[in-house]
């Protein structure tokens, strides 16, 4: 999938599959070292316009979303965390910013992550980038 920038989460691929989670990781990283496979990290752009469409946003918010996640990646704001959080932060904070809110239990549904993720990178991103956000 990520070869073909169309990334899927474990659990996607769990809940399509019917095979646990941490039996596909295990496989994952088996293929890719006895295949020689060099795959980069995902990024929390490859994201956006698949959870946006999901949410039905317009492509205003996803062009802020992508916009914010930019500049957060210039900031090194998105090292160490997980792709599908950020994006889904950054997600949130532009359907708000362009009057589509969604709220954060849609979003965190949509992307297999959890409120409390959402709330914590939606803080980081909003403080550390200075993007005032009127809840």
């Amino acid at each position: 999938c990520r070869q073909c920038n169309v990334p899927r989460t474990l659990d996607e691929i769990a809940n399509s599959s019917r095979v646990g989670r941490k039996e596909i990781g295990r496989t994952y990283r088996f293929m890719t070292r006895e295949l020689k496979l060099k795959l980069m990290p995902t990024h929390p752009q490859d994201y956006v316009q698949r959870f946006c469409s999901e949410l039905k946003l317009s492509g205003e918010v996803q062009s802020k979303a992508i916009e914010v996640l930019k500049e957060a990646a210039d900031r090194e704001l998105t090292s160490g965390r997980g792709p599908t959080g950020v994006a889904a932060a950054a997600i949130y904070i532009a359907s708000i910013l362009c009057n589509e809110r969604r709220t954060q239990r849609e979003v965190a549904e949509v992307a297999g992550v959890t409120e409390v993720t959402i709330r914590n990178r939606y803080k980081e991103l909003t403080e550390k980038l200075g993007i005032k956000v009127e809840l």
